[in-house]
C-alpha cells in the first residue's frame, strides 16, 4: 500500500497557515472511509486520510486506497495540496 504524505511547508519552505489546516482537510475527509453507512455519522478521522505531527510539521497522510473507494476525494485531496504549493512525498505502508 502506498501513502501520500501532504507537508504543512510550501514550495518555498514557508509553513502552511492556518496552523490547524491538517485536521481541517481531514474532517472535510471523515465520511471517505470504508466502513461508511448511508446517514450515519462519525467523530473520527477516516482512515484514509489522517492527520499528524512530523518533526513539528503538521502534516496529513493520504492513502491511495480512496482513490479505489472515490476518486474525486482523492483528486480534492491532491488538489488542495497543489493549489496551495504543499509539499508532498510518498511513502509504501510497512503494514
Amino acid at each position: 500500500m502506498t501513502q501520500t504524505v501532504i507537508q504543512g511547508i510550501t514550495l518555498d519552505d514557508k509553513p502552511f497557515r492556518p496552523s490547524d489546516w491538517a485536521e481541517r482537510l481531514a474532517g472535510v475527509m471523515a465520511c471517505f472511509r470504508p466502513d461508511a453507512v448511508e446517514g450515519m455519522r462519525y467523530l473520527d478521522y477516516s482512515p484514509w486520510c489522517v492527520p499528524i505531527t512530523q518533526d513539528n510539521v503538521r502534516c496529513v497522510i493520504v492513502d491511495h486506497a480512496i482513490k479505489d473507494f472515490n476518486v474525486m476525494a482523492w483528486d480534492f485531496v491532491m488538489n488542495f495540496a497543489k493549489d496551495n504549493r504543499l509539499k508532498m512525498g510518498e511513502v509504501c505502508r510497512l503494514y
